[in-house]
């Protein structure tokens, strides 16, 4: 099936972050204080594809307060930080209302591949830095490196396969 038929069918997207929405760089300060940087695209491709009807979650692998306040600021309300297992994660928000069929999930690590397996997920999609064994797997790989915008790629993709694409 082509990618484009996959991303025709997509109604909820599962992002990790560290890696995809971010260059998957953690950085601490003197203080001990822990930084993330967030691209702005990845942050407006994220409320455009909320404003057409995706349903958005993140599940990762660590814990971060800034991950809780790019959610809010993004209005992603499906989060599961610290998750040991992401098929579990998933299962999880799935009994809490997010869609059960239609999904995406995007990853740039070995761990990701927990979800690229699980029944749900429909379109498997990964970051052009990503472990070779995750873009191997993907159906879908961005041109750009995680933290660098890569959700508008994604957002152009299942946009433009469902017509709601508004921009040529």
């Amino acid at each position: 099936m082509s990618t484009e038929s996959l991303a025709k069918s997509i109604k909820g997207i599962i992002f990790d972050v560290d890696g995809v929405l971010t260059d998957g760089r953690i950085i601490y300060n003197d203080a001990g204080v822990e930084t993330k940087q967030f691209h702005v695209r990845d942050g407006a491709s994220i409320k455009l594809l909320a404003s057409k009807g995706i349903v958005l979650a993140i599940i990762t692998g660590r814990q971060s307060s800034m991950v809780t306040r790019r959610a809010e600021e993004l209005g992603i309300t499906h989060i599961v930080q610290g998750a040991d297992s992401k098929t579990a994660a998933l299962q999880s928000l799935i009994e809490n209302g997010f869609p059960a069929q239609g999904l995406c999930a995007i990853g740039d690590d070995i761990q990701d591949l927990q979800l690229f397996n699980h029944p749900s997920i429909s379109l498997r999609a990964t970051v052009a830095d990503a472990h070779p064994v995750v873009i191997d797997k993907a159906d879908f790989v961005t041109q750009r490196t995680g933290g660098t915008g890569v959700v508008l790629e994604l957002a152009e993709l299942i946009l433009k396969a469902q017509g709601k694409w508004d921009f040529g």
